[in-house]
């Protein structure tokens, strides 16, 4: 099993990997298959016009994600790693103002999005919760060609097809044959032991099989550039959150609050968890607001990872950039061990999946950094997951806002508990990362939908709406 570091850590818009960066990449590879010959087109057959249906956790909770907007612009030919923020409500407003959509390399195309994007909550789609299906018509309205897809966390997307096939082999996207392929965390100690070599070395080394030292350097230093940029922004910008909840962006206020204290010096023994917590919650802001982020593994636990890695730039004297890269190929093992075996879409098995994922893979990272072993490391990721289990993903009102922005948070503030603990033992614990990985899955199959991002339970029912 390999699945690459720029798999899990991809760059996109918010407020959610599997709502708005699935949905985008779900429309543009719709947008390719009509160009294509891999479909019976009809003779002298062309596609007039397109409608696209969204069902299960997308319907329920797409409004309020933004998924529709984002299937907008991916039906315009946006790509998530691309698309100027800055640009996106000119793009929404031209399609709903002309009810065409003009991608590029494409002739115009019907496209209505009142009643051309349906928000189908009746008919869940068989194969997951994050279900969509894209039609084509022609002139005269027959169905020439039509396509399932699912967004399964992460930014990445299937079609039925390929899902069933996933299922049915157990595999998960990537493929690609490397030195060491480890699947489960028992295979990476043991591979570690034989090869004497460090998690982030291993990584390495499977990464250096499709792509040069140079390359996979500078994509790492990508990586970390996007998330700084966006923990930047997010501690520069104010005013209130789009949504309808009239939440409010705190972090540059508390911020600057930091900013005073550090300059007085004046004691305070929750340092460290301020900073962190200020730092996950710029980045959730920011991609609240549909600003760009970074899956880490997804959209909605964006702020844990580049929080942790902030804090070591921030408190550790010997912190350096190759850390950092160091750091990032660590977390990316944990974080293709957790997606290969259970999953981190919160569709499936609740936050558990996403910052439960999250600070299991920044603590290993972190553990990584501060000189940890490969037990240390594995044993670090299991204390932040452990203490993550059974969380669900109860957002109100759909929006990825509360609880949302300060569950990073505290899902940094545990991932920095976890690493500090599993340094100061010997690596030798009582539960496997495995067995805790495997408990999430399971709690995710127990767990009533309800409670997967659907906003029909919890928190989402229990707060009144102002």
């Amino acid at each position: 099993m390999f699945l690459s570091v720029f798999d899990v850590f991809k760059i996109g818009i918010g407020p959610s990997s599997s709502h708005t960066m699935g949905p985008m990449s779900a429309a543009n590879r719709f947008l390719d298959l009509i160009l294509s010959s891999d479909w019976p087109r009809p003779a002298n057959a062309a596609v007039a016009s397109i409608k696209s249906s969204l069902h299960g956790s997308l319907a329920f909770t797409g409004v309020g994600h933004g998924t529709g907007r984002a299937v907008i612009l991916g039906l315009m030919g946006e790509r998530p790693d691309q698309v100027d923020p800055d640009r996106m409500d000119e793009i929404i407003e031209t399609v709903e103002r002309t009810g065409r959509i003009t991608p590029p390399g494409h002739p115009a195309y019907e496209f209505q999005p009142k009643t051309d994007l349906v928000f189908d909550k009746k008919v869940p789609l068989p194969g997951h919760a994050n279900g969509m299906s894209f039609s084509a018509f022609d002139k005269d309205g027959r169905l020439l060609l039509k396509r399932v897809y699912y967004s399964i966390g992460g930014g990445f997307v299937v079609t039925d097809t390929e899902l069933e096939a996933m299922k049915a082999s157990k595999t998960k996207p990537g493929g690609v044959k490397v030195p060491y392929p480890f699947a489960t965390a028992k295979q990476m100690l043991e591979m570690a032991a034989r090869s004497g070599l460090s998690i982030a070395q291993m990584k390495r080394a499977n990464e250096e099989c499709s792509m040069s030292r140079e390359e996979l350097d500078e994509g790492l230093d990508r990586i970390w550039a996007a998330m700084k940029s966006c923990i930047d922004r997010g501690l520069t910008g104010g005013g209130i959150l789009p949504g309808g909840l009239k939440v409010r962006r705190r972090a540059a206020m508390i911020h600057d609050k930091l900013q005073d204290e550090w300059r007085s010096n004046k004691v305070n023994p929750l340092l460290a968890n301020d900073w962190l917590s200020v730092y996950a919650m710029a980045v959730n802001e920011e991609n609240a607001a549909g600003g760009r982020v970074v899956t880490s593994p997804t959209n909605g636990a964006a702020g844990v990872v580049p929080a942790t890695i902030r804090y070591y730039l921030h408190f550790h004297d010997d912190a350096d950039h190759h850390g950092i890269r160091d750091y990032l190929l660590t977390a990316a093992a944990i974080g293709g061990i957790i997606k290969f075996n259970a999953s981190i879409s919160g569709a499936e098995v609740g936050c558990q999946g996403e910052v439960g994922s999250a600070s299991a893979m920044a603590a290993a990272g972190l553990a990584a950094v501060m000189g940890g072993t490969p037990e240390q490391i594995e044993n670090a990721a299991e204390i932040a997951l452990e203490h993550h289990l059974g969380m669900t993903c109860d957002p109100i009102a759909g929006l990825v806002q509360v609880p949302c922005i300060e569950r990073n948070a505290l899902g940094a503030v545990k991932a920095v508990t976890a690493a500090s603990l599993a340094i100061k033992g010997d690596g030798q614990h009582f539960v496997p990362l495995d067995a805790c990985i495997e408990t999430m899955r399971q709690t995710g199959v127990d767990m009533h939908d309800k409670y997967k991002e659907t906003s029909t339970g919890g928190l989402a029912v229990n707060v009144v709406e102002c």
